[in-house]
């Protein structure tokens, strides 16, 4: 099933595409991050470039770009539609994208994932130690890219990105917390718990990427703030369509086993929302309750597909999608609240079209 929102996020004034949009704010903001990771210690500096995808494990130069930069992007935009040039906003993208591969770098490790992007995480290449070393030096490398911004400006920058990197902790704390947490009953996590982790988790380094790129090119605060808000609540959306992707998504198209989440007993949007299921949705949502109790720590695919069509019959699926279009039309308001550059707006729009615009 092929769902969209095409209602919220408006008419498309631009004609390049998100790939296009991406790949030339990668293009600009490129060199200064490959100059950044370059001043590490020559063993680190090489985990963090293959964990951009730049080299393989002993250095050998590889094709890659260690993913889409989507955060960069938004720092870039977000300088462009405050009215400057995208280099105004180059510092503010190094730092999120340097943050955003740290995170990465210690989520593999917590979660135990072998692989990335096709290759094995950094921490099966090299070691769990040298993982979160280099994990640790990239956030280091953040902040020093933000204290190095001319101007006073730079104090309130590497406040910002704290902040965010606090909001982020917290939201990956919950994540892991909710693990333990039972499926019902009054020590389970409802559906506000869960929007608040997935705008801490990932909404706050989205936000971050936008405030910066915004609050380098000169915006007032309220632009900041706007755009601040509207990446948080572009990270909700986000988040919620990967949730939908992990039940329900093409392998084809995610690179992930069907139903990986379900496997996993992660407890995403859909299966709050069906668990919590009130009127038409309440005995399919007593069923789930009773097959996820029963779960195996193995579960076989028949238990899976039979999660999930319970997940669909209580109305997991479509709350998630109407959760995932209220955010995304919380964030078409905040950008139709601020006097923006008319080509950068749309291709902010474009971006976050990309963001959701994917087979759920």
């Amino acid at each position: 099933m092929t769902t969209t929102f095409p209602e919220l996020l408006g008419a498309d004034e631009t004609t390049a595409t998100a790939d296009e949009i991406l790949g030339r704010c990668r293009e600009l903001v490129r060199p200064a991050l490959a100059d950044t990771v370059g001043r590490l210690h020559p063993w680190v500096a090489e985990m963090a470039a293959y964990s951009f995808g730049w080299c393989d494990v002993g250095g050998t130069p590889a094709e890659g770009s260690g993913g889409k930069g989507v955060r960069q992007a938004l720092a870039v935009l977000c300088a462009e539609a405050a009215g400057a040039s995208g280099e105004a906003a180059v510092a503010g993208a190094v730092a999120v994208e340097l943050v955003h591969t740290f995170s990465l770098l210690h989520d593999d490790i917590m979660d135990g994932d072998q692989t990335r992007r096709t290759r094995p995480t950094v921490w099966k290449a090299y070691g769990t130690g040298p993982a979160v070393l280099a994990g640790d030096a990239l956030f280091a490398l953040a902040v020093e890219a933000l204290a190095g911004v001319d101007g006073a400006g730079a104090a309130a920058a590497v406040r910002r990105l704290s902040a965010a990197l606090g909001d982020l902790v917290r939201g990956q704390a919950d994540d892991l917390l909710f693990e333990s947490r039972p499926w019902t009953g009054p020590e389970a996590v409802g559906p506000e718990e869960y929007r608040t982790m997935a705008e801490h988790k990932t909404g706050a380094l989205l936000g971050c990427a936008a405030a910066l790129g915004a609050a380098l090119a000169g915006a007032p605060e309220p632009t900041v703030a706007a755009l601040d808000r509207a990446g948080r609540h572009m990270g909700v959306a986000f988040q919620v369509v990967d949730d939908l992707l992990g039940i329900w998504g093409d392998p084809a198209v995610t690179g992930k086993p069907v139903h990986r989440d379900l496997r996993q007993r992660k407890k995403t949007f859909p299966v709050l929302a069906a668990l919590s299921a009130r009127g038409p949705g309440a005995p399919a949502a007593e069923r789930l309750a009773t097959l996820l109790a029963e779960f195996p720590e193995t579960p076989d695919e028949a238990t899976t597909r039979r999660a999930a069509a319970l997940i669909e019959e209580a109305g997991g699926r479509s709350a998630a999608l109407e959760e995932a279009g209220r955010h995304i039309a919380a964030v078409e308001t905040c950008l139709e609240s601020l006097p923006l550059a008319p080509r950068a707006s749309a291709e902010l729009r474009t971006l976050l079209g990309f963001l959701v615009r994917r087979d759920i």
